[in-house]
């Protein structure tokens, strides 16, 4: 039976989407970060990593939700961006309150953190290294205290820019989401539409039987009786 016809479609598959990747990447980050930058009994280090996480579950949930209801799909889909909005907020929190940069979105650091695309911790790991050690200079090196706001401003950046790519990535598989919803609707349409389909089948078949039994009735009828 073909995903079209079938009542219950082919549904989970999240592994493969580049949001459950990129948000999983981010979790373990954020889980990273906070465990070494904030107190864990700082309520904001619940917060983030509760938040990293809430995005990724959201995005598994959903995912497997999709086969008996698109809606919840999208309302799940919808919940993970937010819960990402939330901790990228925490994030240019954290940045403000100790009053280091904000990179903008053009600058050649956060353009570079974009194109790595890091599949893994030990990706971002290197790629965070390699801008620290292109930012840092000879006072830097010198001055402990400069060479750890670095290594903060860089770290929080670099999370804020994964963040940004994540929840965009998020708005559009949420806009295909609710255009497919729109022009197939979900679990009930596909219900009915696959039951009026069967009843018009075997209704079909139904006629072509009792075709089939009026013809053999007319040919008893025709055929000469033998004495």
């Amino acid at each position: 039976m073909s995903d079209t016809t079938a009542l219950i479609p082919a549904h989970g598959g999240y592994t493969k989407l580049a949001t459950y990747r990129l948000g999983t990447l981010i979790y373990d980050a954020t889980a990273a970060f906070c465990a070494q930058n904030i107190n864990s009994k700082d309520r904001t280090y619940d917060q983030m990593v509760q938040a990293a996480c809430s995005g990724v579950a959201n995005i598994v949930e959903g995912s497997e939700a999709s086969a008996t209801s698109k809606k919840s799909e999208l309302k799940l889909t919808n919940v993970a961006k937010a819960s990402l909005e939330e901790l990228l907020a925490d994030y240019q929190t954290f940045l403000r309150q100790r009053d280091l940069p904000l990179w903008s979105a053009d600058a050649p650091k956060a353009q570079r953190v974009r194109d790595a695309r890091p599949a893994d911790m030990a990706a971002l790991r290197q790629l965070m290294a390699g801008i620290v050690s292109d930012l840092s200079d000879l006072s830097d090196l010198s001055d402990k205290t400069a060479h750890s706001r670095l290594l903060l401003e860089v770290g929080c950046n670099t999370m804020i820019t994964l963040i940004n790519q994540e929840t965009y990535l998020l708005k559009r598989q949420i806009a295909r989401l609710a255009k497919d919803f729109e022009n197939n609707g979900g679990f009930t349409e596909r219900m009915y539409r696959i039951r009026t389909a069967k009843r018009a089948d075997m209704a079909k078949n139904t006629d072509s039987s009792d075709q089939s039994d009026l013809s053999d009735v007319s040919d008893k009828k025709l055929k000469p009786t033998t004495i």
